[in-house]
């Protein structure tokens, strides 16, 4: 900087800052002092079960969290694989559930290998199971290799069930 040029910043010294406050939950939303550890568990628990009871409100009835959709996937579930005690979906089988406006459903699965023994009987099963889904007018089972099933595509419970997690 030369002799007749004004400096472009200041700089400030400070001996220290103090820190921020962190915000708290309760801060918020105060407890109530004669509410119990047991009551306070019962509460967070009724909570936690409501939200995870929830369906989305403008779900159509063929979309992920539709009726149909849903009694679909329950249906899929109830379908074993025979080598393995774990039902089809969270076996991770199910690659995709297609329901068009007038019920006809579209299922995308594969098999664990194509060797499989039940690869002949396991389509046609899946079939029979959904069409049996009330609302269902028709279904069609698209069996396929690629991408091919690996154990990562297994749901968590799947994963417990088989002693993996």
């Amino acid at each position: 900087m030369s002799s007749g040029e004004e400096p472009r910043f200041t700089v400030e010294e400070v001996s220290a800052v103090e820190a921020p406050r962190r915000a708290r939950v309760e801060d918020e939303v105060a407890p109530a002092a004669d509410e119990s550890a047991a009551q306070k568990l019962e509460r967070k628990r009724d909570y936690l079960e409501g939200f995870l009871a929830q369906q989305p409100a403008d779900a159509a009835a063929g979309e992920p969290g539709g009726a149909l959709y849903e009694a679909v996937i329950q249906a899929l579930r109830e379908i074993f694989d025979p080598e393995i005690p774990v039902n089809i979906y969270d076996l991770g089988l199910i690659y995709g559930v297609d329901i068009d406006d007038g019920g006809s459903v579209a299922v995308t699965m594969t098999l664990t290998t194509p060797h499989c023994p039940v690869a002949e009987s396991m389509p046609g099963e899946v079939e029979m199971r959904v069409c049996a889904v009330p609302g269902v007018r028709d279904a069609e089972v698209n069996l396929v290799w690629d991408p091919p099933w690996d154990p990562a595509k297994m749901s968590d419970e799947a994963k417990l069930e088989l002693g993996m997690l």
